[in-house]
C-alpha cells in the first residue's frame, strides 16, 4: 500500500484531500503545517506527497515563499520522492527553481479524478 502525505493548512481542503485518496485505497498522513510535513517526513516512508503553495507566515498571511520553503525542505529530505502541487496561483511558481523540484503543478480546485489519475501517473504499479 502506499504512503501519501497531504498537506495543506485549510483543514477542509486537507479532509476532502484525505478522503479522496482514501477511497482510492491509499494510506494518508495529513499535515496542516510546514512544521507537521517535515515531522511526518522524517518519521516515515512516504511514497508521494499532495501539497499546497501558500502557507501562513510569522505575520500570519498567505505566503507561496513558505511552499517554496517546504519544497527545499522535502527535497532535502527525500531527493526522489514525487510531490504534486495544488494552488489556485500556479504563477507563483512557474519560472521558479522550485518548480523543478515538483512533479506536477495542478489548479486549485482539482476535480478528484484528475487528483487520483495523477497519483496513479506518479506512483509506480503495485506487482
Amino acid at each position: 500500500m502506499y504512503h501519501i502525505l497531504a498537506v495543506d493548512d485549510d483543514p477542509l481542503q486537507l479532509e476532502l484531500r484525505k478522503a479522496v485518496l482514501e477511497s482510492a485505497g491509499y494510506s494518508v498522513i495529513a499535515a496542516l503545517s510546514v512544521r507537521a510535513t517535515t515531522r511526518a517526513l522524517e518519521r516515515g516512508k512516504v511514497d508521494l506527497i499532495v501539497m499546497d503553495l501558500r502557507y501562513p507566515n510569522v505575520q500570519g498571511e498567505s505566503d507561496c515563499r513558505e511552499g517554496m520553503r517546504l519544497i527545499r525542505e522535502i527535497r532535502e529530505l527525500d531527493a526522489n520522492v514525487p510531490i504534486i502541487v495544488l494552488s489556485g496561483w500556479p504563477a507563483d511558481i512557474e519560472g521558479q527553481p522550485e518548480e523543478q523540484m515538483v512533479s506536477r503543478v495542478l489548479l486549485k480546485t482539482v476535480r478528484p479524478a484528475a487528483l487520483l489519475e495523477t497519483a496513479r501517473e506518479l506512483l509506480p504499479a503495485i506487482p
